[in-house]
């Protein structure tokens, strides 16, 4: 199971699997980023399980590790209100 993931985390996406068409901010696409990122290694992560390849005892443990990597992207791109992408001086 450990190899599986690693193969997914290594493969981290580059390119986005789809168009942002929210509100933009450097901190919105970057979480839209990650967001995309987090759905694509989710469904990696099912085919996986459903092909009988890992548990679904792991399935669930990578899952839950990945939301919990999505709510820390979450907190530090879209709920830190003094973040500052402008250097108004």
């Amino acid at each position: 199971p450990a190899l599986y993931c690693l193969a997914i985390r290594v493969g981290r996406m580059s390119d986005p699997i789809g168009r942002y068409n929210g509100e933009f901010s450097p901190s919105n696409l970057a979480f839209n980023s990650n967001l995309q990122e987090f759905a694509q290694q989710v469904s990696y992560l099912c085919n996986l399980e459903a092909n009988g390849k890992i548990s679904p005892e792991a399935t669930y443990t990578e899952i839950k590790q990945l939301w919990q990597q999505l709510e820390q992207s979450k907190q530090e791109l879209l709920d830190n209100t003094n973040f500052n992408f402008t250097h108004d001086e």
